[in-house]
């Protein structure tokens, strides 16, 4: 198999198969890949899922290639035509767990719930069997157990054949084994003889409402479908990862991306036998690298581990220094204020999470935390008392500042957790400074597991919840952001950026990914209510009077919702309402998803129809308002990704404009035939307009692309470049080595002050000529008005 075009990539497109779109599928877009200018393809999750997922992260069996998706025949044939295409290849996996919702389609977990501790696999998933009295508790049931006997629910059954294994229990859909000699002789619902089957079982059922207390197995956060793997341990990390390891030893593969490392034990150590498993499986002679990436949620400040085997994240935190570099920090006052008036009060975001996160503690991380509570010393337990116990560990886990530590390293993250949480409750003071030196001992199964659980607490109560109700400007709610940091200003993002070329200059960058919650140029078109607060809330005042959810922050996401993603696709308004209601339940505010409000709900829909009946008029004057600011935002954005330091992951479809909000809307099929005849007009040397094609992004993305896997030795530095004159807040401008960015920001500013009259910025001595237009400008103090004349953005490069 021929080695990929470059040692590491350059910039990746992220590609995400399903049936929909299988291997083959995507082998066929590789020659379009190559001519938009990507290095390397970077594949969803491949791996045998759950029948009809979407997204492959409910891996079933580790062992094989989905057989939707195409199976091995389909992986060998996208290979080769990524290696004609001159293409590297990263592929996604998941470590960390397993999809177990149809039993039947997870051989481990089938075994497991047949023979128990007996199991081959029983040490592969962490189930807590002394909690669970010796068996696997599924809180599956609609009701209470006695009841749905009482009601015939569920159905016992001998094996169909003498090969057919042992028999099975049925409850509705579900199907799940029985143990060897339990099976009746005849199928039967009936309560008694049901009753006396289950038993006998390595399994029990409970109702959903009981997982709290009854839950014995680790899962990915709150998702019990989704069952905890132990890759510690050497055999079940071998098991687990011998398809992953032959693509790595056929040379099928180049790198890897990691799923959730903060969900295992001990994520550096996984990394470390990663890197020996690869190093193992490959030639011994080749010295090519194997970048390796982690999906890796880094609060604003916070440091990747840098003893980790990885070349980075996947780029989060590269998402959040752009956007807030194109927000105008003079919006911040007015859409506080707007934001207080809409919820009745002054609550900012620090006081929210608090709030949101101890509600996940207490609620859908309470088996988690019952977890914790039985690792404790039976010494302190007895102390304690299991009430108090849980009662800290919840206001330990809610005052955490970051998703996890790796402790011995992050003693201090710990004591700034104890410190938050004893001035909330000082009542508990004592307790938790008792916990915490308990969590500190690295080597003990109380700290690895603590670590594992704050991690779900806040993405739990951040991501899916206070997000949901924080609405002041919603392009700040995003996957590694920190809403309360409103802008960033310039030399700011100098300053990140330089520390990205300096420390992990092979990492990704981002600015869609499949998790994000809203596209980049969603987002892009938010960023311009910062400059136009008052007009915003004139607005939203009116759309409110038309149609209202009843709640005023709901409210708020809502209508930028529909601004944001307002376009002519006739799919649209299912789109919005699907949103609308997954935003409302997610916030939990008037209605959840375990007890959906059928009036609340009722209201949600009622403002999703009135964007298109009686508010419409208000939400087009708006569109047609923000939409050019917003496209100068995205192809701002864009150029900062593509050439700023890193390695620019481009999201399946952006290279147009995408108006997606979060997922599964985000997985929509994208139109690659219209992108090959937009591209190709390009070559022929046509300049769009920045209109609705989207092609002037294309030139933007593809221009950049090729200027960075053809011309590398001209990104090999980082170097901020002076901006001068009375716009000059409205540029940003650095030097890769040869390379010049020039982005416009703040462009409704731009424009209310006239314009770029008097600004330049300083260029090196020379010709230079712009990628995008063909313009040519003499260094020095060349003249932003010339340089920006036809777009909002330039790569300069020397004649």
């Amino acid at each position: 198999m021929a080695d990929a075009s470059t040692p590491r990539p350059v910039s990746t497109y992220r590609l995400q198969v399903r049936a929909s779109f299988d291997l083959d599928a995507a082998a066929a877009t590789t020659d379009y890949l190559r001519a938009l200018g990507v290095d390397w393809a970077y594949l969803s999750p491949i791996l045998q899922a759950a029948e009809g997922s979407d997204h492959g992260y409910d891996v079933v069996d580790p062992t094989r290639v989905d057989r939707d998706r195409g199976g091995p025949e389909g992986l060998a044939r996208f290979v080769a035509a990524a290696r004609q295409a001159g293409l590297g290849i990263i592929i996604d996996i998941v470590p960390n767990h397993q999809g177990v919702s149809v039993p039947a389609d997870n051989p481990w977990w089938w075994d497991v719930l047949t023979h128990g501790r007996a199991s081959t696999h029983a040490e592969a998933f962490d189930i807590d069997w002394e909690h669970g009295g010796g068996r696997v508790v599924l809180p599956v049931l609609g009701a209470a157990l006695d009841e749905v006997l009482d009601d015939a629910q569920i159905h016992v059954a001998p094996p169909a054949s003498d090969d057919d294994g042992f028999g099975t229990a049925t409850y509705g859909d579900l199907v799940l084994p029985l143990a060897a000699g339990t099976a009746p002789q005849h199928a039967t619902t009936d309560r008694s003889a049901v009753r006396d089957v289950l038993e006998r079982q390595h399994w029990r059922l409970t109702s959903w409402r009981r997982d709290a207390e009854e839950l014995n197995y680790r899962r990915f956060f709150t998702v019990t479908s989704l069952a905890g793997v132990r890759v510690e341990l050497p055999e079940v990390f071998d098991a687990s990862h011998v398809e992953i390891l032959r693509w790595v030893r056929e040379g099928l593969i180049d790198g890897l991306r990691i799923d959730h490392p903060d969900g295992l034990s001990d994520p550096g150590g996984y990394l470390d036998a990663l890197a020996g498993a690869v190093d193992g499986a490959r030639n011994a002679a080749s010295k090519r690298p194997f970048p390796v990436y982690v999906e890796k949620i880094l609060e604003p400040g916070e440091e990747l581990p840098s003893w980790w085997a990885t070349e980075g994240t996947t780029g989060y935190d590269a998402l959040g220094e752009i956007d807030r570099v194109l927000v105008d920090p003079a919006g911040e006052a007015a859409l506080t204020s707007l934001d207080g008036r809409l919820r009745g009060e002054s609550l900012t975001w620090q006081e929210m999470t608090a709030a949101t996160k101890r509600d996940i503690a207490d609620t859908s991380q309470a088996a988690e935390i019952g977890r914790l509570v039985r690792c404790l010393p039976s010494a302190v337990r007895s102390a304690l008392g299991d009430d108090r116990a849980r009662d800290a560990f919840a206001a330990l886990l809610a005052a955490f500042p970051v998703y996890r530590a790796y402790l011995p390293a992050g003693r201090e993250l710990l004591a700034d957790a104890v410190a938050t949480a004893s001035a909330a409750r000082p009542d508990l003071a004592d307790t938790l400074t008792e916990l915490a030196e308990l969590i500190a001992d690295a080597e003990s199964e109380l700290s690895h597991r603590f670590m594992q659980t704050t991690g779900p607490v806040m993405a739990k109560g951040v991501e899916d919840r206070a997000f949901y109700r924080y609405s002041r400007l919603t392009s700040l709610t995003e996957v590694g952001g920190d809403p309360s940091q409103f802008a960033l200003p310039v030399e700011a993002l100098h300053r990140a950026f330089a520390a990205r070329q300096a420390s992990w200059p092979h990492a990704l960058t981002a600015l869609t990914t499949h998790d994000t919650k809203r596209s980049e140029d969603v987002r892009a078109r938010f960023s311009v209510l910062a400059e136009m607060p008052d007009r915003w809330a004139e607005a939203l005042g009116d759309l409110r009077a038309i149609a209202s959810t009843g709640d005023g922050p709901l409210d708020n996401l809502l209508w930028q919702a529909v601004v944001g993603a307002w376009s002519d696709d006739a799919a649209l308004r299912d789109r919005l309402h699907a949103y609308a209601e997954k935003a409302a339940r997610e916030g939990a505010v008037g209605t959840t998803w375990t007890a959906p409000d059928e009036a609340f709900e009722a209201r949600v829909h009622g403002l999703i129809d009135a964007a298109f009946g009686a508010a419409r008029s208000i939400v087009a004057d708006l569109v047609d308002t923000i939409t050019p600011a917003g496209r100068s935002n995205s192809l701002a954005a864009k150029v900062l990704q593509l050439a700023g330091p890193g390695v620019p992951d481009v999201y399946q479809g952006t290279e147009l404009w995408d108006l997606s909000l979060v997922d599964p809307d985000n997985r929509r099929a994208v139109d690659f035939g219209l992108r090959r005849t937009l591209l190709a007009r390009l070559d022929g040397g046509w300049m769009p307009p920045i209109d609705d094609s989207g092609a002037a992004k294309l030139l933007v993305v593809s221009r950049t692309l090729r200027m960075r896997r053809d011309r590398p030795e001209l990104f090999t530095r980082y170097a901020a470049l002076p901006v001068v004159g009375a716009a000059c807040a409205h540029a940003v401008a650095f030097d890769r080595g040869g390379a010049i960015v020039v982005a416009t920001r703040l462009p409704l500013g731009l424009e209310a002050r006239g314009g770029w009259a008097g600004t330049a910025v300083m260029l090196p001595a020379g010709r230079w000529r712009d990628e995008f237009t063909g313009r040519e400008i003499d260094g020095g103090i060349a003249s932003l008005g010339e340089l920006l004349a036809d777009l909002p953005v330039a790569l300069l490069t020397h004649v």
